[in-house]
């Protein structure tokens, strides 16, 4: 019986290209290391920075270092959600609420991404205990409650909190180690949110609807 050379499963047809037809491959840009999911992507370009796109195809993740990269990158994102759950509680501003609100749902989606894409289970936690405050210490802002804009710059400062931490992470990681091509992933995941952020926060300087 034939193999299919890509997902490995017995092909009833000789067509190796009929089992695997309409299948989303994963790819990583080898410019700014973000992971995208699709079958193609036009001139097999980055969608985010234009970079060189290359066929991601690894096998399962294992080992601590790599693990405890995954489980890192879920904090984070437990965090941030719990973080915009509750701000789109404590925002007086309409427009706010329902962006924050938008920000939590992203964050779920990034994380069933997340679960797919490393093979993790999807980790559940209560946000009841979450403060505001808290997020702002962690994030390194003063806490401005008259404020709304304050809500952006924590935010934010929270996103590049994390993208530096797996920056770092992912420069003391040997060369060539899963560890260090997941590091450099996940700083470009987290990129991402801050670029969304500050264009959200731009916009509503601006008076403008917000992108997402």
């Amino acid at each position: 019986m034939s193999i299919c050379p890509r997902c490995k499963r017995p092909l009833e047809d000789e067509e190796p290209y009929i089992c695997c037809a309409g299948i989303e491959l994963r790819w990583r840009c080898t410019s700014c290391h973000k992971v995208a999911e699709g079958f193609a992507f036009p001139y097999g370009l980055c969608p985010y920075c234009k970079g060189r796109l290359e066929i991601l195809d690894r096998g399962p993740i294992e080992g601590d270092h790599a693990m405890e990269a995954i489980r890192k990158a879920f904090e984070i994102e437990l965090g941030g959600r719990a973080f915009y759950r509750r701000a789109s509680r404590d925002a007086r501003d309409p427009t706010m609420r329902d962006l924050f609100a938008r920000m939590a749902a992203m964050e779920d989606e990034h994380m069933v991404t997340l679960s797919k894409r490393y093979h993790a289970d999807l980790p559940h936690e209560s946000e009841d205990f979450f403060q505001i405050d808290r997020a702002a210490i962690f994030a390194g802002i003063d806490r401005k409650p008259e404020d709304p804009a304050n809500l952006f710059r924590i935010a934010i400062a929270f996103e590049q909190r994390a993208v530096d931490f797996f920056t770092r992470e992912g420069e003391k990681a040997p060369v060539g180690s899963i560890e260090r091509e997941l590091y450099l992933e996940l700083a470009a995941e987290e990129r991402e949110h801050v670029h969304l952020l500050t264009l959200e926060m731009q916009r509503w300087e601006a008076g403008k609807a917000g992108i997402l």
